[in-house]
């Protein structure tokens, strides 16, 4: 079954899609990756986006705008990838994240846009969309949904191990040798640095290309302990979080109480430490000594070399070492996830979670033709084997 899985994550960079034409063998799931990139958003679409996310205030006439410009990027982009693979069974669109509601430590909502039947009517294939919203209805936070991947992912390898994604947010996934497993959001990884290099238009692209204002820059102690003091670091998993929380205004507040006045390299450097302490606290606090480490927070050495100066005892390798590309990660796992709903499996772990139990996840929007799903299966796979075929299809 071919499924084409996409998303534009927390940092809004662009929309990641992934094809992957999954085959199960027993209990061990084969996935051809036919296809896997990022295609950037338009610029003035990634600028509302960005104008209308909170502490903005906005209006529903531009949710509903933005709800048919992202769902119309996103058709593109699904066109254009099922047309290069000779066509997909079903589209998995996670849209864009514009509000995660969190209270006293749980998840009450969740709201993802990019109208769905843009991309059936353009596609013709089935679309599954809202993945997150059942998990949260059930008593999760909706995330980190990709620690179902990463389970599948991490399973035999022995030992403590993890999986770490460094995008706006920072999750992490760790898989223990009796089997349990816990998942969370650590907290920001890109996502407060973006916002100052966009603000203060410190990098054309928008964010720190690799790593050069950090590396220009010194650590403000004061400031990086006054970040660190945040409840939210101290809130046990599972726990969720988004630019609700940090955001431009977050940092402009923390530089107000700590009293200091950084330089723009200085501050930057201090957001991406501020990254590497909070990351490298919970996989010590975690017990793992292998961490595959996947996102946008990847390409930038200042932030990886920190990681691995704080973890001199944690074997860091990329998740490409998995088969799923660096970059490719998550629209995988969304592939994923539609590849279960098809088959009436559940695509989460309620140990990753939060939920009280497994859900099987998503809206379906029916394509040009009837919705035709395969035959339920009884169980789903114990791992997941993924195969690099781009090129090959």
């Amino acid at each position: 079954m071919r499924v084409l899985g996409m998303i534009s994550g927390t940092s809004m960079d662009g929309i990641d899609a992934a094809v992957v034409d999954f085959a199960l063998d027993g209990g061990t799931l084969h996935g051809r990756v036919l296809l896997a990139g990022t295609t950037p958003y338009p610029a003035d679409v990634r600028a509302r986006l960005a104008a209308a996310l909170p502490p903005a205030a906005t209006s529903l006439e531009e949710v509903c705008r933005l709800d048919t410009a992202v769902g119309q990027a996103f058709a593109a982009v699904a066109a254009a990838a099922a047309t290069e693979v000779g066509g997909v069974d079903l589209v998995v669109s996670h849209g864009q994240t514009v509000f995660h509601w969190v209270e006293g430590g749980h998840a009450l909502g969740t709201l993802q846009i990019g109208q769905p039947a843009w991309i059936a009517e353009r596609v013709g294939a089935p679309v599954l969309s809202d993945v997150r919203i059942r998990d949260v209805v059930a008593g999760g936070h909706g995330a980190p949904l990709v620690s179902y991947l990463d389970s599948l992912l991490l399973a035999g390898r022995g030992g403590t191990a993890a999986a770490l994604n460094l995008g706006g947010i920072a999750n992490i996934t760790v898989l223990r040798p009796d089997g349990t497993l816990v998942a969370y959001d650590t907290g920001p990884a890109n996502a407060l640095v973006d916002a100052v290099v966009a603000a203060d238009r410190l990098d054309p692209a928008g964010f720190d290309t690799d790593g050069r204002i950090a590396a220009a820059g010194h650590v403000d102690e004061t400031l990086l302990a006054v970040l660190l003091d945040d409840p939210y670091y101290r809130l046990p998993p599972p726990r969720s979080t988004g630019k609700e929380h940090f955001h431009l205004p977050y940092v402009r507040d923390a530089v107000r109480r700590a009293g200091t006045d950084p330089t723009p390299e200085d501050l930057v450097r201090t957001l991406t430490e501020l990254t590497v302490r909070t990351v490298a606290d919970e996989v010590r606090r975690q017990g793992a000594t292998f961490l595959a480490t996947s996102g946008g927070g990847c390409h930038n050495p200042v932030l990886v070399d920190g990681l691995r100066a704080a973890l001199p005892g944690v074997a860091m390798v990329p998740a490409d070492s998995l088969g799923a590309g660096t970059d490719d990660k998550e629209a995988i796992a969304f592939a994923l996830i539609g590849w279960c709903t098809a088959h009436g499996l559940p695509g989460t772990v309620p140990a990753g979670t939060g939920a009280s139990g497994a859900r099987i996840l998503g809206t379906l929007t029916p394509g040009a033709g009837p919705l035709r799903l395969p035959e339920p299966l009884a169980a789903g796979p114990d791992r997941l084997l993924l195969h690099d075929e781009r090129g090959r299809a």
